[in-house]
């Protein structure tokens, strides 16, 4: 029996993948794994634990019994919705030291795998491509300046009552980009066969139905209305 199909968007901090990942599965009608959300918890939960961000052993255990939840749109930890306190900076500057711990990513990568469902699934991180779904039909690594970057991060959380700064939000962002790229595991690359889409200058919607169109094209009966 074949595998569900997956589409793995992949692209660093910021790129717009989330919005567009989430928006490309209800076009087709697949399940959506935003897996940076995992790294997130992850992060939250040690800050809230007070675990060091180097002690690799204890961020496994932590990823090893998560209690989370993705439901109506929110995401649950422990029954608390936490949606909106992953987005702020201190998680995702800290998801991102989590992330380079090959044990951490050993753990979370199971429960990514598990997302794989019929008819088939949208996926987007930094590694999706590479690492957690090598063999996905459609592969989109999604880009855009840090500028652009900033600015969408920013809008983002203003738009939430969150404080942000954007000259804060370009520093973290393009050290995030650094750190993210030069780790030695499943560094943030295009894989070999990716469709890289840069999107400083298109819209949300332009860039839904290109990677929608790229989908169909290689899958003509594949994929909803």
């Amino acid at each position: 029996m074949n595998a569900p199909p997956v589409i793995a968007i992949d692209g660093p901090s910021a790129s717009g993948k989330g919005t567009v990942a989430r928006r490309v599965a209800h076009a087709l009608g697949f399940h959506y794994l935003e897996s940076g959300a995992l790294y997130r918890l992850v992060a939250l939960a040690s800050l809230r634990q007070g675990v060091s961000a180097d002690d690799e052993s204890a961020l496994a255990g932590l990823a090893s019994a998560l209690d989370v939840r993705f439901q109506d749109g929110g995401i649950l930890l422990s029954g608390e919705e936490v949606a909106d306190t992953l987005l702020e900076e201190s998680c995702g500057n800290r998801a991102s030291e989590v992330a380079r711990h090959p044990a951490v990513r050993a753990v979370l990568l199971q429960r990514q795998r598990a997302f794989r469902q019929p008819p088939g699934l949208v996926a987007e991180g930094r590694d999706m491509g590479t690492v957690v779904f090598p063999q996905a039909e459609l592969k989109v690594f999604l880009s855009a300046s840090v500028a652009e970057r900033a600015r969408r991060r920013y809008k983002q959380l203003i738009d939430k009552g969150i404080h942000a700064n954007l000259a804060a939000l370009s520093r973290d962002l393009a050290e995030r980009d650094a750190r993210d790229s030069a780790r030695a595991v499943a560094p943030l690359a295009p894989a070999p066969d990716a469709r890289q889409l840069e999107s400083s200058e298109m819209s949300v919607d332009q860039v839904v139905a290109q990677v929608v169109r790229w989908y169909r094209e290689g899958n003509p009966a594949g994929g909803g209305a």
